[in-house]
């Protein structure tokens, strides 16, 4: 997409949410002076301009194939996949999100008090999301790209010292449906991310940021739950089996 000097910063957050952290970046007020175009705003030189637009492109046009068949991974990569894709998400947006739910529940909390109730969830999932990416991260994909590992090098299977890699399995899942509930209550509180007509932009962009956060721990999690802990299960049992033969 080819975005022109001219075009209304407002009417570009609305259109494309993401922009937003362009702006922020940049320290240009999308909200309260969203009714200026990009060349009213970027008036320092022609050449911040031009950067702006280019960084503004650069965000509308980012996309990432959906055809990937993440079924005919090896463990080990998809576990590093999980980490660095969908793990480093979870932490960044987190940031991202929390000061725009800070802002709106200052500007709009009296009007507005379920904004208060959706910030208290986030900020639960994010304390509780935090603990558990970290106790993957120590105990779980190790243990994962061990046993890959292992296998790869024809060596046998010791085991773990819990018993078996489905307890900590089990422990995430449960984890993972908690904080399934907790994001389709924000999704109810906020009527599933519809800002209200008189709502300004910053309203509108944090809950389009809100609802990619939960449409990613979706897939997040699926990819958790249906790919990879199935497989390290079997995995695990295939190698018991091979080590008492």
């Amino acid at each position: 997409m080819k975005i022109k000097e001219n075009q209304i910063i407002g009417e570009l957050v609305a259109q494309h949410y993401k922009v937003a952290r362009v702006f922020k970046k940049h320290n240009i007020d999308f909200c309260c002076k969203g009714n200026r175009t990009l060349d009213e705003a970027c008036q320092t030189s022609p050449d911040y301009l031009k950067t702006v637009i280019e960084e503004l492109e650069a965000e509308i046009n980012q996309t990432e194939s959906a055809t990937i068949d993440f079924q005919t991974w090896p463990l080990d990569l998809l576990a590093d996949y999980i980490e660095k894709k969908h793990h480093r998400y979870v932490q960044e947006k987190t940031i991202e999100i929390q000061p725009y739910l800070n802002k709106i529940c200052n500007v709009h909390g009296a009007q507005h008090p379920e904004l208060i109730e959706i910030k208290k969830l986030f900020d639960e999932a994010a304390g509780e999301l935090a603990a558990h990416m970290k106790k993957e991260e120590l105990i779980l994909f190790p243990i994962v790209r061990k046993m890959v590992k292992k296998q790869s090098e024809g060596q046998s299977w010791e085991g773990v010292h819990f018993g078996t890699v489905q307890n900590p399995i089990q422990m995430m899942m449960m984890e993972h449906e908690t904080e399934g509930d907790r994001f389709a209550k924000i999704a109810t509180l906020s009527n599933n991310y519809t800002p209200p007509k008189e709502a300004c932009n910053t309203y509108a962009v944090t809950f389009a940021l809100l609802q990619e956060f939960e449409d990613d721990l979706h897939l997040h999690i699926h990819l958790e739950n249906n790919i990879l802990f199935p497989k390290a299960v079997v995995l695990e049992q295939n190698m018991n089996k091979t080590t008492i033969e």
